[in-house]
């Protein structure tokens, strides 16, 4: 280990994001504490999306450090970022709609060249979390539901273990009963050492999920503590976010 245990797994500091002629990140200061569900809130356009994309590599950070489990990874390259062990779940979801829910999960799979290669006890885990993609394994994904392609795109993320995963807006559009399936999910998945850092709309989600929340606005972090407190403070809630949770429930 190349850092302490009580260090936080994710570490951004005054990071600054440029997208063309657009300044979208002003210096960003974020801590992901390890082995966490960090809720990463805030108003469309706040910069949460492009906040995920920058720690992945998928846009570079004009200024400001990232540091990953001890490490600089600001200009590191995504594959690189992937490799020491973070996957990333962009809100399109991300699937292949033309290969099969193995043939995706096989892909998701950098140790394996044969689904017979995949860890079979973490395959049945994940069959477990998610039935519908042990159903429909040889069916193409882009014939699943919105929220069967959802869920595939949650498992492509953990069919091998990772240390972080990022998480854009998984329960958009899904029904509630969908919604509470991801919310078990993601329940079980906080029981291991994976650490996680999730942007959601849905204030009722984050409220069953979070340990800790920060709230982005124009660009920055505005606001970090525990999700709990966040939920349990309507004032704060409509200052931040201009809504309440319990509004939302």
């Amino acid at each position: 280990m190349n850092s302490s245990s009580n260090a936080p797994l994710l570490k951004l500091a005054g990071v600054q994001t440029h997208i063309g002629a657009y300044h979208i990140l002003h210096g960003v200061d974020l801590d992901v504490p390890r082995g966490q569900l960090t809720m990463l809130l805030g108003r469309n356009g706040a910069g949460k999306t492009t906040t995920l994309r920058t720690i992945m590599g998928l846009w570079q950070a004009s200024h400001g450090s990232i540091v990953f489990d001890g490490h600089d990874i600001t200009k590191k390259t995504t594959p690189e970022i992937a490799q020491r062990g973070i996957a990333y779940v962009p809100e399109s979801m991300g699937i292949f709609s033309d290969l099969s829910v193995k043939d995706n999960m096989l892909l998701a799979a950098r140790n394996a060249k044969r689904a017979e290669d995949i860890d079979g006890k973490r395959l049945d885990w994940i069959f477990d979390l998610f039935p519908a993609i042990k159903k429909f394994w040889l069916h193409p994904a882009g014939k699943l539901s919105g929220g069967q392609k959802q869920m595939l795109a949650v498992s492509r993320a953990i069919v091998e273990p990772r240390k972080l995963i990022l998480i854009d807006e998984p329960s958009k559009g899904l029904a509630p009963a969908i919604i509470a399936n991801m919310i078990a999910a993601f329940r079980e998945l906080k029981q291991t050492d994976t650490t996680i850092l999730l942007v959601e709309q849905n204030f009722n989600f984050a409220r069953q999920l979070g340990d800790t929340v920060a709230v982005m606005d124009d660009g920055k972090i505005v606001h970090r503590g525990a999700m709990a407190e966040l939920a349990e403070d309507d004032a704060l809630q409509t200052r931040l976010l201009g809504l309440s949770l319990t509004a939302h429930q």
